[in-house]
């Protein structure tokens, strides 16, 4: 279990970006992370006004998130390293995500070589599926590798 003050401890995510609010579960290659959607969301103004609905872009974020989570719990040379996005596949949006659901991010850890991390992640609403998609991740080149790995 982790609560937003570690979690703010581990990324450098910050409000209004901030899309993980709490770890309830995490062990060696999976996470379960929470993200309760606010009708205060930023994002509702405009996506959309008389239908809000949260942007999919935002939902692999916060799954991203807490891969990135997980990542730097497993490997703690990594932290206050810059991680990034390095490619999707096979994403999918099943439902619409909006103000009032709960979000909960599961992330599994599949491969990691030199800086590179693949992950799979799911988002659910209410346990129904709402999203998914096979994330890579990238803390920089090889030539910036910590030590020890």
């Amino acid at each position: 279990m982790m609560d937003i003050v570690r979690i703010k401890e581990i990324i450098p995510h910050r409000y209004p970006f901030l899309l993980v609010e709490r770890i309830v579960e995490i062990n060696s290659d999976t996470i379960v992370g929470i993200k309760n959607v606010s009708a205060n969301e930023p994002y509702f103004q405009g996506h959309f006004p008389n239908d809000p609905i949260m942007p999919g872009v935002l939902i692999l974020e916060a799954m991203a998130q807490t891969g990135g989570i997980l990542i730097f719990s497993i490997y703690p040379q990594y932290v206050n390293r810059p991680f990034y996005f390095a490619g999707l596949d096979k994403v999918r949006f099943r439902k619409p995500v909006r103000p009032g659901d709960r979000l909960v991010m599961k992330v599994k850890l599949q491969r990691h070589r030199g800086g590179f991390f693949k992950m799979t992640g799911e988002a659910f609403v209410d346990d129904v599926l709402v999203a998914e998609a096979e994330m890579t991740a990238n803390s920089g080149s090889d030539s910036q590798e910590p030590k020890g790995e």
